[in-house]
């Protein structure tokens, strides 16, 4: 069963990103606009405070994460909810979540293509320089952090059952990532209580984490953050499946 999961995936993956392959410079344009936020945080920090190299190395790796980490489902999945496409996917002898998880990590690798690069350019430029023991540390952190935002997307996409406003819904939380997930300030220049506030939510453990191992900040507690927000989203987004599926079915969509 797990080896068919993959090939599905594997194919749903391929097929998209070849879809993706004839809206190219609609990936590179919004890889540039996903990395705004992070170098604005990095020409504002580094001008607050000059010299200090962590803030440098964060900010660039935040460029990075910022594109690795990219999460459309309010996009992808509740447009089928909305126009229902989704009963298609509900008739194929598969579970849904192939569907958004393969076409989202298409859109990472074509992030990937453009942004790695970008996120190279702007370390060169910036003068960043990190140590490999912390670049490998931070790999497994990237992953998880892709893993959850992914999934937290998708519960707030989910809601599409149930309200026309997903849009609103994801962009209010993207708000609340960009104050509490590392973005606007580091966390840990953040004052008390908000610094131990923002620790606590998943949006550091999506964005802010992964960069703070990367500079060589202690790993401590953070895989377990991953692993926790991780296993939380995805137990919430199956019960919300199911009675969303339910719902979709009573409407007749």
């Amino acid at each position: 069963m797990t080896t068919r999961l993959a090939r599905l995936l594997g194919l749903r993956v391929r097929n998209q990103f070849l879809d993706w392959a004839s809206s190219w410079t609609f990936a590179a344009t919004l890889a540039v606009n996903y990395a705004i936020g992070p170098l604005i945080g990095l020409v504002v920090w580094t001008s607050v405070l000059p010299g200090d190299r962590n803030t440098l190395n964060y900010f660039v790796a935040l460029v990075g994460v910022y594109l690795v980490t990219a999460s459309f489902e309010d996009y992808t999945f509740s447009e089928a909810v909305y126009d229902g496409r989704v009963s298609h996917d509900l008739l194929k002898p598969q579970p849904v979540i192939i569907g958004p998880a393969g076409e989202n990590i298409a859109i990472r690798l074509w992030l990937g293509l453009f942004g790695l690069p970008l996120t190279i350019v702007v370390a060169i430029v910036a003068g960043a320089s990190y140590r490999p023991s912390a670049l490998l540390l931070a790999v497994p952190a990237l992953l998880g952090a892709a893993i959850v935002r992914f999934l937290w997307t998708w519960l707030l996409a989910l809601t599409a059952f149930w309200t026309e406003r997903v849009h609103a819904i994801v962009a209010f939380s993207h708000i609340l990532a960009y104050l509490l997930g590392g973005t606007a300030a580091p966390i840990a220049d953040l004052p008390e209580p908000w610094r131990s506030i923002a620790l606590a939510l998943p949006f550091y453990a999506m964005l802010g984490l992964p960069a703070d191992i990367a500079t060589g900040a202690p790993v401590g507690a953070g895989y377990l953050l991953l692993l926790g927000w991780g296993s939380l989203f995805a137990g919430l987004a199956a019960v919300v499946w199911r009675r969303g599926i339910r719902r979709y079915s009573v409407v007749g969509a």
